[in-house]
């Protein structure tokens, strides 16, 4: 044995036996479901620090009573008032957290006014119809983008440009459409009966169709995005597969098109649903929180003037998100499996 490999053999064997070549050894041992966690551990982390944290926060503020100057712990006193609706009285104007109840006894016991005054209710009308309508169009919108046409790329590019227009200057588009004085769109409409003719921007129904028509204009590109995403990750062999068996269009969509893209479908759904839960500024902007009220809104209202019924509507919010979201993992898991 040389001088040389004398004095570089150990050095050698150190190397190879240190703590970085332990821990890649130990990586390259790892299996794939065990890699996978490991890649998703910092993403984890991070989610932790910036979602779990604040949400804990929340919660724990929740608990007390004037927050900024003298804490009082009341426990789950403001959960209390919310389902009770002795609370009501600290939002502005006639603003409800739960659904007002009729008081003549008869059928249905919640009352149309009733709904449009509950921030519960006003959200989850405007998350339901405001989803439902993006998904159809959005899905409409991809199936035609997906299909080669001359002046596909223009398309695609026209269609983002309401979804790029920031919600303030969306709001005020929208605000000046059905302005009672400047808008052109509210002496059309109101002769058909579907909106308020006069002080149209302060009636409660009214506001909400066309804050909800404003949301649907505006988003419906994020969702024939995501959808589109979804249609062009299939197989085109399996649509010439279809052909020569003789499949008719709507077959190829009933067993192709449909079951491959329902999860891009189901992640759209998700992140409308969690976005479309927190609206805020398209309300502010077109007829304000009194006429509208959100979930969103009735934090706003209450933050300054009561931080503990505040972070108590904010996670009572997050709550419902959540059951949202694992209604979604649940079904993706089902459908892997």
């Amino acid at each position: 044995m040389s001088t040389e490999d004398r004095t570089t053999g150990p050095a050698r064997q150190s190397n190879r036996s240190g703590p970085v070549v332990a821990i890649t050894r130990w990586m390259e041992n790892l299996g794939e479901t065990g890699f996978a966690y490991l890649l998703l551990t910092p993403v984890m982390l991070l989610l932790g620090a910036v979602a779990l944290y604040p949400l804990l926060r929340t919660f724990e503020l929740s608990l007390y009573q004037n927050v900024l100057s003298d804490p009082e712990f009341v426990g789950l006193e403001n959960y209390a008032q919310l389902l009770t609706g002795t609370a009501d009285s600290r939002f502005p104007g006639s603003t409800t957290f739960l659904p007002g109840v009729s008081t003549s006894g008869s059928f249905p016991f919640v009352h149309f006014e009733g709904l449009l005054r509950s921030a519960l209710a006003v959200t989850i009308i405007f998350t339901v119809v405001s989803v439902f309508f993006e998904t159809i169009i959005g899905f409409g919108q991809a199936l035609v983008l997906d299909q080669e046409f001359r002046g596909r790329r223009w398309v695609r590019a026209a269609i983002i440009i309401p979804w790029a227009i920031p919600i303030v200057i969306q709001g005020m588009i929208f605000y000046l459409m059905f302005h009672p004085s400047a808008g052109f769109l509210t002496g059309p409409l109101s002769d058909w009966g579907i909106i308020a003719g006069s002080n149209t921007l302060n009636d409660p129904f009214s506001s909400l169709l066309i804050i909800t028509v404003a949301d649907i204009w505006k988003t419906t590109a994020f969702m024939a995005l995501l959808i589109l995403a979804g249609l062009q990750s299939i197989d085109r062999s399996l649509y010439d597969v279809a052909k020569v068996a003789g499949a008719s269009k709507w077959q190829q969509f009933r067993y192709i098109t449909f079951p491959l893209v329902l999860p891009a479908l189901g992640i759209a759904i998700l992140f409308r649903t969690i976005d479309a839960m927190r609206i805020y500024g398209l309300i502010d902007s077109v007829s304000g929180c009194t006429t509208v009220p959100s979930l969103s809104c009735m934090v706003v209202a209450t933050f300054d003037t009561n931080r503990g019924l505040a972070a108590a509507v904010a996670f009572v919010t997050a709550g419902i998100i959540g059951i949202a979201v694992l209604g979604v993992i649940y079904q993706q898991y089902r459908e892997g499996f």
